[in-house]
């Protein structure tokens, strides 16, 4: 009993936990897509790409399409979607993985 009543307190509550999850990726692959620009590969998401045409500055755009992405993790978060947060998660992950395995590779052939 008392260590659920440590868990309550503590604010780890397993829907908390994924937008936290979701914070973090967003951040990773905002810094890795950062890494790709400034290696000169070209963005491959046609909505980021379109958005780095449309507002010249490319951190700029990019945040804001972070920012987008941030609220519709606070919606899932906030309606308690943790099946639709997990399986994002799951594909940011997946993404960052990747992006970090081509930079590697990148800066490995070069």
């Amino acid at each position: 009993m008392a260590y659920a009543d440590t868990k309550v307190t503590m604010g780890t509550t397993p829907i908390r936990q994924l937008f936290l999850s979701f914070v973090y990726l967003q951040m990773l692959d905002f810094l890795t897509t950062i890494a790709f620009l400034a290696n000169g590969i070209r963005e491959a998401n046609p909505f980021v790409r379109m958005m780095l045409t449309l507002i010249p500055n490319p951190i700029a755009a990019l945040l804001s399409v972070k920012l987008m992405a941030l609220l519709l993790g606070v919606y899932c978060w906030r309606m308690r979607r943790e099946r639709l947060l997990t399986y994002i998660n799951v594909m940011f992950a997946a993404l960052v993985l990747w992006n970090v395995i081509v930079l590697i590779m990148g800066a490995r052939i070069a």
